[in-house]
Parts: structure tokens; C-alpha cells; sequence
């Protein structure tokens, strides 16, 4: 009998306990199973061990995948600045943007007028979203900074 077999319902139990839903528990069995493969002396370990082995890699494949999500949301566009001037009238904002160095000048014409997000507009100028991000932030500081003397 292959050990393997005698872990199955183990590993499903574990993996359904800690998991979202059926689907990712399947797909950290899954993982965990490939992963096994390449270890060729796993078969020889006791029991208990196995089961500690595959208990670690679905746990830590779950990790990663959590993680990785977190990164994917942590880039949501809803983390970009935001920049609604409304006490002026559009000739006043374009005389602002003018003041801006024409690369921030075009990322914020490009995500305030035109609605691109940040992965677009990176995308588009061969540059990270985040770079994006960082900039529109720069650019709406100092367009802040403009409207407050203003008003001074």
C-alpha cells in the first residue's frame, strides 16, 4: 500500500479546514501532492511525518497565496490620491497643470480627465503602477501647495 493513499483523507481534512472553500482546498492538495513528487525519500519517512510535511506545505502554499492576494488588493486604485478642485473653473486648473513638470503634468491629465487608472497609465508609458501612484501623489501635493497660496 502506498502511504500516500492512507494521507488522503488527512490531507483533505486539513486542507478543507484551513481553506476559503473546496476549490483552494483542492488546489493546495493539489500543490502539495506535485511538490511531493520531488521528493523521492518522503515515502520512506514514518507516518506522522509525512503528514507533518504535507500539513507545512499547504500551510505555507496557503501563506503565499494570501499574501500574493494581498499584494494584488494592496494595489488597488482606490490607493491613489485624489484631486477634485472644485472652487475653480477649468482655464484656472489647466494654468495650475501647467505649473507641473510635464511628465506629472500628462499623469494627471491622464487620470483625472481621461479616467485611467494608475495600471493603465503604467502600462501604456512602460512604467510600474506604483511609479505612477508616487508621481500623481507628487504632482497633487504641489498642486495643493499652488492652490493654497492662492488663497493666501
Amino acid at each position: 500500500m502506498i502511504v500516500h493513499e492512507a494521507l488522503e483523507r488527512d490531507i483533505q481534512s486539513f486542507a478543507l479546514s484551513i481553506a476559503a472553500n473546496e476549490h483552494e482546498a483542492n488546489d493546495l492538495i493539489q500543490y502539495a501532492w506535485e511538490k511531493s513528487l520531488s521528493y523521492k525519500e518522503l515515502h520512506e519517512w514514518p507516518y506522522y511525518k509525512q503528514k507533518a510535511w504535507f500539513y507545512r506545505v499547504m500551510k505555507n502554499e496557503l501563506i503565499d497565496l494570501r499574501r500574493k492576494h494581498r499584494r494584488e488588493i494592496g494595489l488597488d486604485e482606490t490607493k491613489e490620491p485624489v484631486f477634485f478642485p472644485t472652487e475653480f473653473n477649468n482655464l484656472e486648473i489647466i494654468e495650475l497643470l501647467n505649473k507641473l513638470p510635464p511628465k506629472q503634468k500628462d499623469l494627471v491629465f491622464k487620470r483625472y480627465w481621461l479616467g485611467l487608472s494608475s495600471a493603465e497609465i503604467g502600462k501604456s508609458l512602460n512604467i510600474p503602477s506604483g511609479t505612477v501612484r508616487y508621481q500623481l501623489t507628487k504632482a497633487i501635493g504641489f498642486l495643493r501647495q499652488l492652490i493654497q497660496e492662492a488663497y493666501e
